[in-house]
This record gives C-alpha cells, structure tokens and sequence, in this order.
C-alpha cells in the first residue's frame, strides 16, 4: 500500500466572474478553511485546464499564502476525451499520479466545483484506488446537488444524466424517454449543457414535456446574481413571474425534471 495522497479538490462555481467592485468573489464564501489550507500546501496537481488551475490557485494564494511560489508547481492537465455520459473516458497515464506513488500528497482540480462529478477526473481517481493511493474528498460545492436542493423534487432517489443529444430528433426522443423514467420511478432527472446551448435545451424541455410535469432551471448557483426556479412546465410556458426568466448562454445551468 502506498502512502501518497490524492486529495479531490474542490473550485467556486463562479468561473472567475467579478464582483460589482471588479474584484473575484471571497474565496472563503463558498470554500471551508480546511479546503483552502489543502490547496494552499500541495505542490503537484492534476488538473482539467492549467489556466483556470492557477488561477484559482492565485485566489487561494489571497487568502492562504501558497506554500511554494505559483511558477514553482507541477500542474499536469488530464488527458482531453468525451464528457457525455457514453462517452468513453480517456486512458490516464501513470505517470500523471508518480508524485503519489513516490508518498507525496497531490491534488486534482476541474475547473469548477467537484473533480469527477460532471467534471473529467473519475479515471484518475479510479486508477489511484486500484494503485493503493489513498483518495481524499475535500468539502466544497456541487452544482447538481445545490440545484437539485433547491428544486423541490425527490432528493431520494435521483439520476444525473449528463448531456443530451445535440440533434433535435434524438434529442426529443431523449426527453421523452427520460421523463418516462422519472414517472415510472419517481426519480429526478439532471442534466446539464454547454452554456451556448442552454436556450436550446430549455426551449426543447418546454416542447417536449407534459405540461403536468415539474422542472427546474438553476443558473449561477452561489453567486450574487444565481437564481433558480421550479414550476411545472405550464407555468414555464406562459413565461410569468420567475419563469420569464431568460437563461443566458454564457453560464452554466442544471436542468431538473420531475414527472409523477
């Protein structure tokens, strides 16, 4: 057995957006001083985007002096491959998890919110258990779970489902589909889209679902400006009060769907 870590590292769900002042957001409202302090000491990280990484990791540095300069870590991106839920994911070379295997702690990092969780990771995490690596969640925020919280639908029993076809056809088929399922088991269903697609998706759910049927649209969770809203789809349709509100195309969103 190992004696290196893999400490699962947790980002804000902002995206460096800036605050009314031109300044990021408080790192400390989102992110517990443990999970920080973490992020703070490691010196070796996988991430998805080295850009993004260092960027969050110069945020940590504001509050929570990096133990070793920015220019000083080894920050190795992961192999790029599908997100999509039949997406096969890309082979995770053993040399990305080497300072583990040598007993050193390190990090993996996405670009926002939960490494592996609707973010690329899982493989390096699965490879790491299988090498005796001890792996380490840190608490942070989870885009699925904070909108699934908030949309009032079964939190027992529920199925993230990634992304749906991009076609229209196939996409429709999709809807219909997973709606059956949530109305055969009770079960929510999640799903997310590339931001510049969000309109389409939402306009397709509004067509294709049974007017009875609840969803929800949560966007900008835990920023000043996040909103969410559930309602069944007949209310969305006649677009008054909170469901005339526009999902933009430059923020990701959690769709939610509940069928009884």
């Amino acid at each position: 057995m190992s004696t290196g870590r893999l400490w699962l590292v947790p980002t804000p769900l902002d995206f460096g957006t800036l605050d009314a002042g031109g300044q990021a957001p408080d790192l400390r409202e989102v992110l517990p001083m443990g999970t920080l302090r973490t992020a703070a000491r490691l010196s070796h990280w996988v991430v998805e985007n080295a850009k993004t990484a260092r960027a969050f990791l110069k945020r940590v540095h504001a509050v929570v002096p990096l133990a070793q300069p920015l220019q000083s870590l080894q920050i190795q991106e992961l192999p790029r491959g599908s997100k999509g839920p039949h997406g096969t994911p890309p082979a995770v070379p053993e040399h990305l998890l080497q300072p583990a295997l040598s007993g050193l702690e390190m990090g993996l990092m996405s670009e926002a919110g939960m490494p592996a969780v609707a973010d690329p990771g899982a493989e390096l995490v699965r490879r790491a258990q299988a090498l005796g690596l001890t792996v380490t969640p840190l608490v942070g925020p989870s885009a699925l779970l904070l909108a699934l919280a908030a949309s009032g639908m079964n939190g027992q029993s529920f199925a993230f489902v990634g992304y749906l076809p991009v076609d229209e056809t196939a996409r429709a088929t999709r809807i219909r589909e997973l709606e059956g399922v949530s109305r055969r088991l009770g079960q929510t269903q999640l799903m997310i889209e590339t931001p510049y697609r969000n309109a389409a998706l939402f306009r397709a759910l509004l067509q294709h679902l049974h007017p009875s049927t609840q969803l929800a649209v949560a966007c900008g969770l835990t920023l000043e400006d996040g909103w969410n809203h559930s309602a069944p789809v007949a209310q969305w349709r006649e677009g008054r009060g909170a469901a005339a509100r526009h999902v933009p195309a430059d923020r990701p969103a959690v769709f939610a769907l509940w069928a009884r």
